[in-house]
């Protein structure tokens, strides 16, 4: 009876753990360092160390979405989502408020490293411990706190600049020490496809966080439009690979993101045409593939020109 106690708290940690989001936060880095390789600046240690951070960071917005959510009630029994550790009472809230200063310490640990390998300049050192705090901040607020930005619709412009500007320009000019603009449109397009896999996520809790006053930005658009911003959202995201492609790379090899566009095309399609809240369960895991399947094909396509 203890060992079945034990394996059903160890998987409800996996679950709140979420590590089928980390491909897609480590998608940024990935396309960053790619980019640094095609500039001539790529550093594996920096690459490593940037990696490492992030995957830590988005396990630190999972935990804290999940305890958020839970205090808050949003995870009630009629989420069409899977069940969380609060939510099937296996985990308490303090037993995950330990959890989460664990996971920033070694954040802060994590993060501090990479800033003392790659960091030169002390205007470089103090600019990315600021940025640094503040993707903590943002980790933790999105559904903790009185007024969490998660529950104000602003969640995807959150995801954007954090899954795409910052995380693809960041990790360019830690190993670059220089920013080029030229880096803003594949890192544009990283974060509206991360954005996708969000508005996935809110289009299939719609129901539920609308009774629970949950206000995400699907939420207050309705099921019609959400789906129409979410074929905009992948849109936008193969625009900006097109004109990167077209007037920067040059390369035959940086049209590889192409083989993704009929996934993306087929996954778009569906939820146009699927009304239903639980229509838009299995196309999570869809659109967690076909996001990071561009952004890995796009990186290819980029180290081999």
């Amino acid at each position: 009876m203890s060992q079945t106690h034990s394996t059903s708290k160890a998987t409800a940690w996996i679950e709140s753990l979420r590590p089928r989001t980390l491909p897609l936060a480590l998608a940024s880095i990935v396309t960053g360092s790619a980019l640094a390789a095609w500039m001539n600046h790529f550093q594996l240690d920096i690459a490593l160390m940037a990696l490492l951070t992030a995957a830590l960071l988005q396990i630190l917005s999972n935990l804290a979405n999940d305890y958020g959510d839970a205090v808050k009630g949003s995870d009630t029994e009629t989420r069409i989502g899977p069940n969380r550790g609060m939510q099937k009472g296996l985990i308490n809230q303090a037993q995950m408020k330990r959890a989460l200063i664990v996971v920033i310490a070694l954040t802060v640990i994590s993060g501090i490293t990479l800033i003392t390998i790659a960091c030169k300049k002390p205007e470089d050192i103090i600019g990315f411990m600021g940025l640094g705090l503040l993707a903590i901040v943002a980790s933790i607020t999105y559904t903790v706190g009185r007024k969490p930005y998660g529950y104000m619709g602003l969640g995807d412009i959150s995801v954007l600049i954090f899954f795409g500007w910052l995380s693809v320009a960041g990790t360019y000019y830690l190993q670059a020490g220089t920013l080029d603009s030229v880096v803003m449109l594949p890192a544009t397009a990283c974060g509206l496809l991360a954005t996708a896999v969000l508005n996935i996520n809110n289009l299939r809790d719609i129901d539920n966080d609308r009774m629970n006053g949950k206000n995400t930005l699907a939420v207050r658009l309705g099921p019609i439009w959400a789906r129409r911003y979410h074929f905009l959202l992948l849109a936008g995201a193969l625009l900006c690979l097109i004109l990167f492609t077209l007037f920067d790379l040059r390369s035959w090899s940086g049209w590889l993101f192409i083989l993704a566009v009929p996934l993306l095309y087929r996954h778009a399609m569906y939820v146009l045409h699927q009304p239903t809240a639980v229509a838009m369960r299995p196309m999570l895991e869809q659109m967690v593939k076909g996001a990071l399947l561009t952004n890995i094909l796009f990186a290819i396509g980029v180290i081999l020109s």
